[in-house]
């Protein structure tokens, strides 16, 4: 799903213990965004102007980063390099040719300071880095679990990641791609299986209950649900609310007091906002939404290596 013309791009800056994820619309002049913010303890930019009921209907880019709240700071490169490349919101339109163009970039971050170096957190530099790699990875396959925002994840006990996943409804395509990093557990510790499926191999479940977490206990999922289906704001609105029914298939417990969990959605294409009047269309969306976030979560953990302190998956299961 990335890059293949779609009209979505992905490139990630990964950092070791932390890094950016970026996701760039194709079309210069965006696509149109909504979000829908569940988590007690989210860490948040731009996410205002993405109401239905606000002016703004289009962002060029979405941020997804690592280092908590100081994470926000990678947008400031993200714009940089958008208005470096002649990406933005036009401020005046066609009235003034040459004029100032704002590059619309929301962004969400995880908290990821209890792994690696709680100094270490991304800037500036690396938002612009992997808008730049967005750019320039053009054709490559997409990387899960410890790149760009899923390096320094964790999912309750276990190592998360950056996960992706994509479905079909009629002749639009829905995708999620999640930066898995869960208070919660993706593991049923009765069983040993993933909650979000339970085809995988069952984990061994006295070791599993002896792992110790990484504290404190603040961690975050979010992600984007994209998709080609023409929806207007108020429509990806809808798409981004059923796409956290996704989180709690995954996750026991989501969205809890100290998450911070957060889902945009976003229209790609030259026919995104014109809307769906189809009611049966929409609902059939929003159960892809749903579903790719919860297969998404779980591509970032069965990916995922064990490192820096933190047990992995696949170290435990049988």
């Amino acid at each position: 799903m990335l890059n293949d013309g779609w009209g979505l791009r992905v490139g990630h800056t990964s950092l070791g213990d932390t890094g950016v994820t970026a996701l760039v619309a194709d079309d210069p002049q965006g696509m149109v965004a909504a979000v829908d913010v569940r988590g007690g303890g989210p860490g948040t930019r731009e996410t205002d102007l993405l109401e239905p009921h606000n002016t703004v209907e289009r962002v060029n880019a979405i941020l997804l980063c690592g280092g908590s709240a100081f994470g926000l700071a990678a947008a400031d490169g993200a714009m940089r390099e958008l208005e470096r490349r002649g990406v933005g919101f036009k401020v005046f339109g066609d009235q003034l040719p040459g004029g100032p163009i704002v590059p619309i970039v929301p962004a969400a971050v995880i908290f990821d300071l209890a792994v690696g170096d709680p100094s270490h957190r991304p800037g500036p530099a690396d938002g612009a880095a992997a808008v730049a790699d967005a750019f320039a990875n053009e054709g490559e396959e997409q990387a899960s679990s410890s790149v760009g925002v899923g390096c320094g994840a964790t999912a309750g006990v276990l190592r998360g990641g950056f996960g992706s996943a994509h479905a079909h409804v009629g002749e639009y395509t829905v995708a999620a791609y999640v930066a898995a990093n869960p208070v919660g557990s993706v593991v049923d510790p009765r069983t040993g299986l993933l909650y979000g499926d339970p085809s995988w191999p069952a984990v061994d479940v006295e070791a599993f209950r002896k792992l110790k977490r990484p504290v404190p206990r603040l961690n975050t999922t979010i992600g984007v649900i994209a998709t080609d289906a023409p929806l207007t704001k108020a429509q990806m609105k809808r798409l981004a609310i059923t796409g956290h029914d996704g989180i709690a298939r995954a996750v026991v417990p989501a969205h809890s007091p100290l998450d911070g969990d957060t889902l945009f959605a976003v229209s790609v294409g030259e026919d995104a906002g014109r809307g769906i009047p189809d009611v049966g269309t929409l609902t059939a969306l929003g159960a892809a939404a749903a579903g790719v976030v919860q297969a998404a979560i779980v591509d970032a953990v069965v990916n995922a290596v064990g490192d820096l302190g933190v047990t992995a998956w696949r170290d435990m299961a049988r």
